[in-house]
């Protein structure tokens, strides 16, 4: 592999499944040190194994990061095993659809939390970190990327909370970018179409006018958009890739 993120350390969220999954293999794949974060133990346990097995380095972080102390562990966690930050990757996501009056409160709640607030809490701790390494990195420059989705990007029936927490990670992505783009972090965000991951299993979308538009399609694969990440993380300093849209070929 050309690119080369050897002496780098890398955190993942959602990384026990789906995009986070994969992106935790082209981290490492590219010599990244990688520290997993999701909910469930025992996934992040199987793929820890599976990276050490091939030489490289990961430790598991097992958290709830819509719990702002839990998030703040994870970072200091993170730099106090494997010596610092260089690349934060928010792949965790959650999408609950339905009409709006039937949906229960605690799906908005949770859509919110996960989509949203623990994005939030996990940067806010992370930039400290993300700051100092970028001045000491030889590649002068550390990374946040942020997945969100087309869904914040156009808004649809039965999908208002699942639209409004897209819309504010592409919202708050930009607005970081303007913040930082004079201190070495390069903020982006990535709005997948439909990707093959466990997102379309949490709840029976089949109703809703969002899997209506997109559930037919030949969905992405994890890996395309680990490979979109892979991108913007080892461009050289003067590249900061800010947004992609990835849609399946046949996708509207």
């Amino acid at each position: 592999m050309a690119e080369n993120l050897t002496g780098t350390v890398a955190l993942v969220t959602g990384a026990s499944s789906g995009i986070g999954r994969a992106t935790v293999r082209r981290l490492t794949d590219a010599g990244a040190a990688v520290a997993l974060a999701a909910r469930r133990a025992d996934r992040l346990e199987e793929l820890a194994a599976e990276v050490r097995a091939e030489g490289g380095t990961a430790i598991v972080i097992a958290a709830d990061l819509t719990d702002a102390s839990a998030a703040t562990q994870a970072i200091e966690r993170t730099v106090s095993e494997l010596g610092r930050l260089d690349t934060l990757v928010n792949a965790a996501g959650l999408m609950l659809n339905g009409p709006s009056d039937e949906s229960p409160l605690d799906e908005w709640d949770r859509m919110i939390d996960i989509n949203l607030r623990g994005l939030l809490y996990i940067t806010k701790a992370a930039l400290p970190h993300l700051l100092t390494a970028a001045q000491d990195s030889p590649r002068q420059v550390t990374d946040v990327v942020n997945i969100s989705s087309v869904a914040g990007r156009f808004a649809a029936p039965t999908v208002a909370v699942y639209n409004a927490t897209k819309f504010a990670v592409t919202a708050a992505t930009e607005a970081w970018r303007q913040e930082y783009t004079t201190r070495n972090i390069r903020f982006s965000v990535i709005e997948p179409g439909r990707t093959e991951s466990e997102l379309f299993d949490q709840k029976d979308n089949s109703d809703s006018d969002f899997t209506a538009a997109f559930g037919k399609v030949e969905a992405l694969h994890a890996e395309d958009i680990a490979d979109a990440i892979g991108y913007i993380v080892t461009n050289p300093r003067r590249v900061a890739v800010n947004e992609i849209v990835i849609r399946p070929t046949d996708q509207p």
